[in-house]
């Protein structure tokens, strides 16, 4: 009879599973069918939450930066014509990103072609007629004012057709403008235009950057950024990157640099690292760490990390948004306990709250998911 109802109500199955895996989560009902002061089971691998030697370390917020990361914007005014590019798109050097209606400018160019011609006609008429003078003046037949007249003519219709000529170029040059193309080779960030829109000179049309350089900045303090540089180890640390289960990926920078000028406000200094060259999966305004040596005195900051536990990898439970660690009690039983991590070496990682050094932790998460799952 209760094999018949088990069978017709399997949901009510699924259900009590829910209930019992948001209790794990809670820490609550664990204390079923296990005895006081009970061992941890001896199919349990168990390692204990040590600290990792060396120096303490201080974690910095930053940015990930385009070494080069240009804002392309409009020199001349007139509609969008036409967009040839959207946010995300490589582009080569030299590419059509935006067209901007040309027509008055192609017809300003046209006509300041004809006036050159005109010029320039204009100019053979006046040598020609400054050759006849000359000749004239030779054989005495009209007088000196006569020819300096034909030569100030000749001056001045020469000097009117290289303004013609110096316009025509102008126009010509203004006319280039209406075609926008990129700069280098590079990713489009932002179009903040549409079809339609009126461009004006200083309206930015698109964003481009290099992925192929770019760095982290994060502003620190004056006394940490004074031992960056001096042979101190230094620690990216890229969260947006493909990393291992329950780990944080870290790098170590190409090259470092500190500016010279501090914040007036903060009294920071702004310390770029240097990502390798072609780093993949990063993109600017990415968040990113810093992961500098404390300075003397800032073992009390906040964001010193010196002994905090780590634990190998292979004990990380991802659930969800849940990163937790199956931590064994005072009885020996396993409870899933959600935690922060840090840095991780490859092999293991830091827990930066939520478990003591000397706890002790399953080391295989499955495992002890079924010891739990069995009581």
């Amino acid at each position: 009879m209760n094999l018949r109802h088990a069978r017709q109500h399997p949901v009510s199955h699924a259900v009590s599973r829910s209930v019992c895996a948001a209790l794990l989560l809670t820490g609550g009902a664990l204390a079923a069918g296990v005895q006081a002061g009970g061992p941890a089971p001896a199919a349990l691998k168990v390692v204990a939450a040590a600290a990792a030697p060396g120096a303490a370390v201080v974690a910095y917020d930053g940015v990930v930066e385009a070494l080069r990361q240009t804002t392309v914007a409009a020199q001349v005014p007139g509609a969008v014509v036409q967009l040839a590019v959207r946010p995300g798109d490589r582009v080569a050097a030299g590419q059509l990103l935006v067209q901007i209606d040309a027509r008055a400018a192609a017809q300003t160019a046209e006509a300041g072609a004809a006036q050159v011609r005109a010029a320039r006609a204009a100019l053979d008429v006046a040598a020609k007629d400054l050759e006849r003078q000359r000749s004239l003046f030779a054989d005495r037949f009209i007088s000196a004012a006569a020819l300096d007249r034909a030569e100030a003519e000749y001056r001045a219709a020469q000097a009117q057709a290289g303004a013609q000529v110096a316009q025509a170029d102008a126009a010509r040059t203004q006319t280039g403008f209406f075609t926008v193309r990129a700069p280098y080779a590079g990713v489009v960030a932002e179009v903040p235009v549409t079809l339609g829109d009126m461009a004006m000179p200083g309206r930015t049309l698109v964003t481009l950057y290099d992925p192929g350089a770019l760095r982290v900045a994060a502003a620190v303090p004056q006394s940490v950024a004074a031992r960056v540089g001096a042979g101190a180890a230094v620690r990216i640390e890229l969260p947006a990157l493909p990393a291992l289960p329950g780990a944080r990926r870290m790098v170590s920078p190409a090259r470092l640099q500190v500016l010279p000028a501090a914040d007036a406000a903060t009294h920071t200094l702004t310390v770029r690292a240097d990502l390798a060259p072609r780093t993949e999966g990063l993109v600017p305004g990415q968040f990113a760490r810093l992961w500098l040596p404390a300075a003397t005195g800032a073992e009390g900051d906040a964001g010193a990390r010196g002994a905090s536990p780590w634990v190998p990898l292979s004990a990380v439970v991802r659930r969800a948004e849940m990163t937790g660690l199956y931590v064994l009690d005072a009885q020996g039983r396993p409870l899933l306990r959600q935690v922060r991590l840090g840095r991780s070496d490859g092999e293991r990682v830091e827990v930066l709250s939520g478990l003591g050094a000397g706890e002790r932790v399953a080391a295989e998460p499955q495992a002890a998911a079924r010891v739990v799952a069995a009581r």
